[in-house]
């Protein structure tokens, strides 16, 4: 495989996991809403979570059986997408330190990343036919997608939330109740 070939597959695998509609985009838009920087720090969590669960992936990928534990995974999924879909949507807007927002962000989205069926699945998925191919060319192009999109999309939030106002509450509520169908979805799947 070549070099440009490796980095466009690369960032086509990164664009298929960060770009659809899910759980995580709309705790990125939710934060995204408030503070652009917020948007970008929860972007970083869920990054982080990839970055770990990749790891994981190439690690055990001898190890990888898509369909042990799988309601174990929807379970967990449930539960933590109940639980900070709940928070986002009776969030007060207390101002804590700008350090301890943005540690308390980041913590969000790398547990929910952790969590997240979804993410967890796809690295299952195509991550594990990204750690067949290997390849620390391809390795980037991933991630460099994932970093594209986690300021682009934020940006775009925050963009259309300062220039139409009424919409950020409208965006955080949608976003709660996203994170809260996705876990009634994954009860069910669980079930």
């Amino acid at each position: 495989m070549s070099i440009p070939y490796e980095i466009a597959f690369g960032l086509a695998l990164g664009f298929s996991l960060t770009v659809p509609p899910g759980p995580m985009n709309a705790l990125i838009a939710g934060q995204a809403v408030g503070s652009f920087r917020r948007g970008v720090v929860t972007g970083l969590g869920a990054m982080s979570a990839d970055l770990v669960l990749g790891v994981a992936v190439y690690l055990l990928q001898s190890w990888v059986d898509l369909h042990s534990g799988a309601r174990f995974v929807y379970v967990l999924g449930a539960s933590s997408m109940s639980f900070f879909g709940y928070r986002l949507l009776t969030s007060r807007k207390e101002e804590p330190s700008p350090a301890a927002e943005h540690l308390a962000t980041f913590s969000t989205a790398l547990v929910m990343g952790l969590t997240n069926p979804f993410q967890i699945l796809w690295w299952l998925t195509a991550g594990l036919a990204f750690a067949y191919l290997g390849g620390i060319v391809l390795f980037a192009g991933l991630f460099g997608a994932i970093a594209v999109w986690i300021v682009v999309f934020p940006y775009a939030v925050r963009a259309g939330g300062r220039r139409y106002p009424r919409l950020a509450p409208v965006v955080t509520t949608i976003s709660g109740g996203i994170m809260v169908a996705f876990a009634v979805y994954f009860a069910f799947l669980a079930l």
